[in-house]
C-alpha cells in the first residue's frame, strides 16, 4: 500500500470501531454505538466504508432479546499485511504477518561486529525485500515496514541517532526505507516495540501501566501508560540498563561506570562467570553458564541467581520511579528464568518500600523471541486501529 493511501484510510471515529470491533469481536454495530456513544447512523455509515475497504467483515447472526437478529461483525485478518523488523545489535530479523500477528514470512542475517551505516541499510533493505519476493500476497495489501532498532532512535525522523553496540550513528532508517519501498515506516527503539508488542499481543489485558525490560546482549526498557509508548523529553526514557548500579564499576559501552547493563546482560554474566569460576575450557557465553546451571553445577546456579538479585535492585529503582503495575520482562538472559527469577521477586520483596509495590506484578513475556518482532508489526497496527494514541 503506497504511502498516503494508508493516511486516507485514518480517522477517529473510524478507528474507534475498527478498534472497538478488534477487541469485542464478534460484536453488532447497535453493541458497537452502544459502548462507544457514537449515533447508529454514524456507526453504519462507517461500517459499510470498513466493509468497502475490505478491513470488516460480517458473520451469522447473533442472539436477538427481541426482534431481529443482529449481524455481527469481524475483523478480517487477511485484508491487510505488515512487515515487521527487529535490527540488531547481532541479527536483522525480517517478518510478515496479518492483522493478528500470525507470523506468514520470515528472513534473517547476522551483523558483522565492524560495521558502516550504508552496510547495515544494505542488509535491512536485502531482508525486507526478499520478504517481497517470495511471498504471493498483493504488495498493495501492505500498509507498511515497522523497524525496532537497537539504541536511541528519534521516532519523528524515523533515525538512529545512537546504536552503541553496533558502533554506529545517525542512520536515516525511515527515510531510507520509504525511499526505497514506497510504504509507510515507523522506527522505534527495540525495548520499546518490545513494550508495545506486550501490551498489543502478550495478554496483559487493560492494564494501566506496564513496562517491559528486554535483557540480553544490552538491556532496555519500554514503558506504556493507558496503551501510549513514553519516549521522554530527549527520547531516552527506559534505558534502564544504563542506571548506575556500582559508581566503581566496570566502564560500559556509553563510556560511564557501574552500569546495570555492565552486571547483567549476557555477556557481563559470561564475564562474571570468567573471573569468579576458575575453568579450563576457556571463555564462556552466557548461554553455556546457563547450560552449566542446568546441569546442576551449584557455582554457576549460585552465580545466576547473584544476577537475578541485580536485575531485582534494577526493578526495584524502576518499581519506586514509575510505579507500574506490571513488569514483563524479555531477551535471552531471561531463558535462565528457573535461576534468576527467584531471586528477582526476593529482591523486589527485600527492597520495595511498601507493600503495595511489593505485590507489582513480574512476569517473563510469554512471546519470547517473537516479542520485538510483533512489537514492530505493532508500530504499524497502532497507528491502523488507533491513530488517536500519541507517543510522549
Amino acid at each position: 500500500m503506497q504511502r498516503g493511501t494508508f493516511q486516507l484510510m485514518k480517522s477517529v471515529n473510524k478507528s474507534i470501531i475498527l478498534n472497538k470491533i478488534r477487541t469485542s469481536e464478534p460484536i453488532s454495530r447497535a453493541q458497537i454505538a452502544k459502548e462507544t456513544s457514537l449515533t447508529p447512523p454514524t456507526v453504519s455509515s462507517i461500517v459499510k466504508e470498513l466493509m468497502e475497504q475490505g478491513l470488516v467483515r460480517e458473520s451469522s447472526l447473533g442472539h436477538s432479546s427481541g426482534g431481529r437478529k443482529p449481524t455481527m461483525l469481524h475483523i478480517n485478518t487477511s485484508a491487510f499485511y505488515v512487515i515487521g523488523v527487529d535490527a540488531g545489535p547481532e541479527t536483522v530479523e525480517c517478518i510478515l504477518t496479518d492483522l493478528t500477528g500470525d507470523i506468514l514470512q520470515r528472513t534473517s542475517s547476522l551483523l558483522k561486529k565492524t560495521i558502516t551505516n550504508e552496510e547495515f541499510m544494505s542488509i535491512l533493505k536485502e531482508n525486507i525485500d526478499s520478504i517481497l519476493q517470495s511471498n504471493e500476497i498483493n504488495q498493495d495489501k501492505i500498509i507498511g515496514i515497522g523497524v525496532a532498532m537497537h539504541g536511541v532512535v528519534d521516532v519523528e525522523t524515523g533515525t538512529s541517532l545512537v546504536a552503541p553496540i553496533l558502533n554506529l550513528r545517525n542512520i536515516p532508517i525511515k527515510d531510507v526505507l520509504e525511499e526505497e519501498f514506497n510504504l509507510t515506516v515507523k522506527v522505534e527503539n527495540d525495548a520499546r516495540a518490545m513494550a508495545l508488542g506486550e501490551s498489543w499481543f502478550g495478554g496483559h489485558g487493560d492494564v494501566d501501566s506496564m513496562v517491559a525490560v528486554n535483557i540480553g546482549r544490552g538491556v532496555g526498557a519500554g514503558i506504556v501508560f493507558n496503551g501510549k509508548l513514553y519516549h521522554g523529553a530527549q527520547s531516552i526514557a527506559g534505558e534502564l540498563g544504563h542506571i548506575t548500579i556500582d559508581i566503581n564499576g566496570e566502564v560500559c559501552e556509553c563510556g560511564n561506570r557501574g552500569c546495570l547493563q555492565t552486571l547483567v546482560s549476557g555477556a557481563a554474566i559470561a564475564e562474571r562467570a570468567d573471573k569468579q569460576i576458575k575453568v579450563s575450557t576457556g571463555k564462556l557465553t552466557g548461554k553455556e553458564v546457563f547450560e552449566l546451571a542446568e546441569s546442576g553445577n551449584q557455582s554457576y546456579i549460585h552465580l545466576l541467581h547473584e544476577t537475578g538479585k541485580m536485575i531485582g535492585i534494577g526493578l526495584t529503582n524502576l518499581i519506586h520511579l514509575i510505579n507500574p503495575s506490571e513488569i514483563v520482562l524479555g531477551g535471552g538472559v531471561m531463558k535462565s528464568e528457573k535461576f534468576i527469577m527467584p531471586a528477582i521477586l526476593e529482591s523486589i520483596q527485600q527492597r520495595a518500600l511498601t507493600t503495595e509495590a511489593r505485590q507489582t506484578n513480574v512476569t517473563v513475556s510469554k512471546l519470547g523471541d517473537e516479542a520485538t518482532l510483533l512489537g514492530a508489526v505493532s508500530l504499524l497496527l497502532v497507528e491502523l486501529f488507533d491513530p488517536v494514541i500519541k507517543v510522549g
